[in-house]
């Protein structure tokens, strides 16, 4: 290999000694995306319209008399699809935030980094809103990148003007909407439409979110991906040389030429005729010719211009396309790994345990502790008792009257004594608490602990069965 061949392989591989939007002194280089156009990128922006329709429109949806999701994190209540979780239930959560985890390992292992393209929320908003409005006002990359190298004239003044009103408008409004998956439409509402006196921290809230995520689209942009957003790190461990990846098929298009029309090259060259356009439309700047990298969103912006190009110079789509390493390489198709099919065994087992957590979760549920410090009581010669309390939640939107019987065996023979009432009102949506008394018959309690059922009833109509431990005398009778 010659010392030029050696100087140029370095200078191919500086580009993994820093991001693509540092350059060596450590300063930001701005990327200027053109904008995409092609098949995939119609196919995204008909996706990022139904995501729109979804993340516009999800606050309003009722089930259950409760909002469809909302993850209050304040209040510590989260509901999804209507079922209302607290903290006592926050062991379901985790399932499914485990279940989430492994079904990212497993999509990433498959797809790569599908999601991050298609379906992110902080990519959609960026390319498919934001950079559309900025497009709309400054005009194409070339055009924005004289107009930040010009003077300050009253045409930039009145553009910058323009973005800058128009960045902070949609900002407050997904601020928003943002919002309202925490807190809810109904108090959302209220902070809209009563004084900002009244409602001072939801409205101080919404200033926030939205100059959170005015700073994100005016400035931070592709850097939430490649610097903040752990997932792109994660890659490396997440995929194989069988995962599904934007690939640069480096057999057919190396090595590279400058395209002449009607002229052949001296050497055999590939298919790739340095046009650079795939580095022009990539939102994180990078060039997918090198290879599988941090940066890639997988957005297939490279995908439409590469094919637009081939279409240009008469040569076959696909230089750029969504393959494997493997099938780069040897060509391989892509196909499912054992260890594919081992993280879905691992997310069928999540999943259906998950489901049952859900089914079997109750809308009224309790907890019975035995009353510290005592024992048991004698009731005259015959009868035993042990003293309880008793705390119920109630998930419903309605108050419910409980009352609370003894199941089972033990239900025709004990009874159970409330202290100070005949039942524990439970407020909606709220905790209710009480004392109470089992009284066994002695003849009955024949070990040192004996299990029991507890109902928890509305009128006829049991809710709910709770199981405490009733405790007798050491010796056995």
């Amino acid at each position: 290999m010659t010392n030029e061949n050696i100087r140029q392989a370095e200078v191919d591989a500086s580009f993994r000694d820093r991001l693509a939007t540092v350059d060596a002194k450590g300063k930001r280089n701005w990327v200027y995306a053109q904008k995409p156009v092609g098949r995939l990128y119609n196919i995204r922006t008909w996706v990022s319209w139904g995501f729109f329709a979804l993340f516009f429109s999800i606050p309003f949806i009722k089930m259950n008399g409760r909002p469809l999701v909302m993850l209050n994190i304040p209040e510590a209540e989260f509901i999804i699809f209507g079922k209302v979780f607290w903290p006592q239930d926050f062991f379901i959560f985790g399932m499914l935030m485990l279940a989430f985890i492994v079904f990212i390992v497993l999509f990433t292992a498959a797809f790569g980094r599908l999601f991050c393209g298609w379906v992110c929320p902080q990519t959609i908003f960026m390319e498919m809103l934001f950079r559309k409005v900025e497009y709309l006002i400054e005009g194409s990359a070339a055009r924005q990148r004289l107009l930040d190298k010009s003077p300050w004239t009253t045409k930039k003044i009145r553009k910058r003007t323009i973005k800058h009103i128009a960045f902070f408008l949609l900002s407050f409004i997904i601020a928003n909407f943002f919002l309202a998956y925490i807190i809810g439409v109904d108090e959302l509402k209220k902070i809209i439409s009563e004084p900002v006196s009244e409602n001072l921290g939801g409205f101080i809230a919404i200033l926030i979110f939205s100059g959170v995520f005015y700073f994100v689209y005016i400035w931070f942009r592709e850097q939430v991906c490649t610097v903040v957003c752990p997932y792109g790190r994660l890659q490396s461990v997440l995929l194989d040389r069988n995962s599904m990846i934007v690939a640069y098929d480096y057999k057919r298009g190396e090595p590279r030429r400058k395209y002449k029309k009607g002229k052949a090259g001296a050497v055999e060259t590939g298919d790739c005729i340095d046009c650079f356009q795939c580095v022009k439309v990539c939102p994180t700047g990078i060039d997918i010719r090198n290879g599988t990298q941090m940066e890639c969103v997988g957005c297939t912006a490279c995908i439409d211009a590469c094919d637009k190009i081939m279409d240009a110079v008469r040569k076959p789509r696909g230089l750029v396309r969504y393959a494997s390493e493997n099938g780069i390489a040897n060509g391989d198709r892509l196909h499912y790994t054992g260890r594919m099919k081992f993280y879905s065994v691992l997310l069928v087992l999540l999943t259906g345990l998950l489901t049952f957590l859900l089914i079997t979760l109750k809308d009224v549920d309790g907890t019975i502790i035995r009353a510290t410090g005592i024992l048991y009581q004698e009731r005259g010669t015959d009868s035993l008792s042990n003293l309880y309390n008793i705390k119920i939640q109630n998930k419903t939107l309605k108050e419910i009257p409980v009352q609370l019987r003894l199941e089972g065996e033990y239900g025709k023979e004990g009874k159970i004594e409330l202290v100070g009432a005949s039942g524990i009102k439970v407020k909606s949506e709220g905790q209710g608490a009480g004392s109470f008394f089992i009284v066994l018959p002695r003849k009955t309690v024949t070990s040192r602990k004996t299990p029991l059922k507890v109902g928890l009833y509305e009128g006829d109509k049991k809710i709910s069965e709770l199981k405490t431990n009733f405790t007798g005398p050491f010796s056995s009778f």
